[in-house]
């Protein structure tokens, strides 16, 4: 429930404290003092439209700052924590600015938040019913939220099986869609690929073969030259032993220069170091020469297989610039076939997955329909016992020979909510013809009507609070009496905020705030003050007679606060 709130330059209101009761809570007035800016303080709280007009002149900004009593276990401080906000000793902080170019700002639990926050929480905090908001009863999808509403759990069961039921149908139907209407795409895609893979396939090409045949190619392209070098490295280390004379070569001058060192290496163990290390050269070398002997007699210019080769490579080639992608390489090649093999089994068994979604569709527009057909049994219950009952309460409040009807009408288009159009009628008079609420209700009439469904909801799934502006507007004698003991009996179960002018309406309150006008003489301003027992008949006579201290007011006011408090 709504415990406080805090408002400072909101039209004419320069600061004000709303201290609120659990119960019914009454807002009352003179004209232009300010009343309803209590329900468009309230409003902005939970989201409404921010207007710059209502900025009080001379101020930077309006501010409005409610604390709120929420349930610790509720979805609404799951909210409040998925938004970063947290509770304070309990209560829910919200606060909403807006600034005189139209700049608005709210904050959630301390935590800065987009207004749709406020707005999300609405529907689960408050139920405001000004002048304005009648209208979102007039919407086809809120009437048929209040019936699913006031079904309550009957409704239950027969909506979670048609959502089960729904949601697989869509997802059913979107795949066979995608299969049908892309038929021809897919098949056109399965060519390529089968193509592709037989290619592929004909070559056959290994992993790391590209780089092997570079490798192969470059040394039987370059053989002469690669066999020629190796002789000449051999004979400068070796020598040519088919030679008519012994040339010099490397190893005979490393062995010249070892035998001159170890004939002195006893007299200087450096020297001798020295003599090892060109031992160690010797080796080296000997072991080089002879590799390099192998080599030449391994390298051979073969034409036919540098042919070959090259003719390979060639395969390879065409192939990675068709599926080798960036890379260009074999790997790559055979990455892309395995991906496409994988694909085309998928693209092969789309006849077979077509005949089984077809088969699970027809089942499921089969009990798609039953579920739905259950909804609409369920509401057309409900429909005909909330007609009744808003009826009934409609006879109390001055609209004796009013007849609600509620028409619940299968389209047979499947929604998330069934088949249902949800319609609600009235008709005013004896005879007249059931209308649609915005052709058959007068503003009076719709406030009442609402009033009716809130008391008939009351006690089934309530709103925490519920804020009514002019409710009673039309109405007056034995007809405010009665809406009065409506909003006094919807108040047992929930908050409920009323502004109201007709004194019948604020007897039955039990916190009744005055709105008070002052003027300097330059500036109108309001505050909002909470009425004791003797403010209360001041107050209530003056809404009776026009004269707070009227004998014959007062004595009236006394009358209304003791019949009042009686039936509480």
């Amino acid at each position: 429930m709504v415990d406080e709130v805090r408002i400072q330059g909101l039209g004419v209101i320069d600061e004000a404290v709303l201290d609120l009761s659990p119960g019914f809570n009454v807002v009352t007035g003179e004209t232009g003092a300010g009343k309803t800016m209590v329900v468009t303080s309230l409003g902005l709280l939970f989201g409404g439209r921010a207007d710059p007009q209502r900025v009080r002149p001379g101020a930077d900004r309006a501010t409005v700052e409610g604390r709120i009593v929420v349930d610790p276990g509720g979805r609404v401080v799951e909210r409040v924590e998925e938004s970063g906000g947290e509770l304070d000793e309990g209560a829910l902080i919200v606060t909403r600015s807006v600034s005189a170019e139209g700049r608005s700002r709210a904050f959630l639990g301390g935590r800065s938040v987009p207004v749709n926050v406020l707005i999300n929480l609405a529907d689960e905090l408050v139920a405001v019913h000004g002048q304005s908001d009648q209208q979102r009863l007039l919407q086809a999808a809120r009437q048929r939220g209040a019936l699913d509403r006031y079904a309550g759990a009957a409704l239950t069961k027969p909506m979670r099986a048609y959502t089960k039921a729904y949601q697989r149908h869509r997802q059913v139907t979107a795949l066979l869609d995608e299969l049908t209407t892309r038929a021809r795409e897919r098949s056109q895609e399965a060519d390529v690929l089968r193509f592709g893979l037989e290619e592929i396939e004909k070559v056959d090409p290994k992993d790391g073969e590209d780089t092997a045949l570079a490798a192969e190619e470059e040394r039987l392209g370059h053989a002469d030259a690669l066999r020629g070098a190796a002789d000449t490295a051999h004979e400068a280390l070796l020598g040519d032993p088919a030679a008519a004379f012994e040339a010099a070569n490397v190893t005979s001058l490393l062995g010249t220069a070892r035998n001159a060192l170890d004939a002195v290496r006893d007299h200087d163990p450096d020297l001798a170091a020295l003599a090892d290390r060109l031992a160690e050269a010797g080796y080296l070398v000997s072991d080089v020469g002879t590799d390099l002997a192998s080599y030449a007699e391994s390298v051979d210019a073969d034409p036919a297989r540098l042919a070959a080769v090259q003719e390979r490579r060639a395969e390879l080639t065409a192939l990675t610039r068709k599926y080798g992608g960036a890379d260009g390489t074999v790997a790559a090649v055979l990455e892309w076939a395995r991906t496409a093999a994988s694909r085309l089994t998928e693209l092969e068994g789309d006849d077979d997955r077509i005949e089984e979604l077809r088969a699970e569709h027809a089942e499921l527009a089969e009990r798609l329909a039953a579920e739905a057909g259950e909804l609409t049994a369920v509401r057309t219950r409900a429909a005909e016992r909330f007609s009744d009952a808003v009826t009934e309460e409609l006879t109390a409040l001055a609209m004796p020979h009013a007849r609600v009807s509620v028409t619940v009408t299968a389209t047979g288009e499947y929604g998330p909510h069934g088949v249902d159009e949800v319609e609600v009628r009235l008709a005013p008079h004896p005879g007249s013809k059931p209308l649609p609420l915005h052709k058959g209700a007068s503003g009076g009439e719709l406030s009442r009507v609402m009033l009716a469904i809130e008391v008939v909801f009351a006690g089934a799934d309530p709103v925490p609070t519920f804020v009514f502006d002019e409710v009673d507007a039309g109405v007056g004698g034995k007809a405010a009496v009665e809406i009065g003991r409506r909003l006094a009996r919807l108040a047992r179960n929930a908050q409920v905020i009323v502004v109201t002018h007709l004194p019948q309406v604020a007897a039955f309150a039990d916190r009744h705030l005055l709105v008070e006008k002052s003027d300097d003489g330059t500036v109108t301003s309001s505050g909002v003050t909470a009425l004791d027992r003797e403010g209360r008949v001041r107050e209530l006579s003056r809404m009776l007679a026009g004269l707070e201290d009227s004998e014959l007011g007062r004595a009236h006011a006394e009358e209304l606060l003791e019949m009042a408090s009686a039936e509480r």
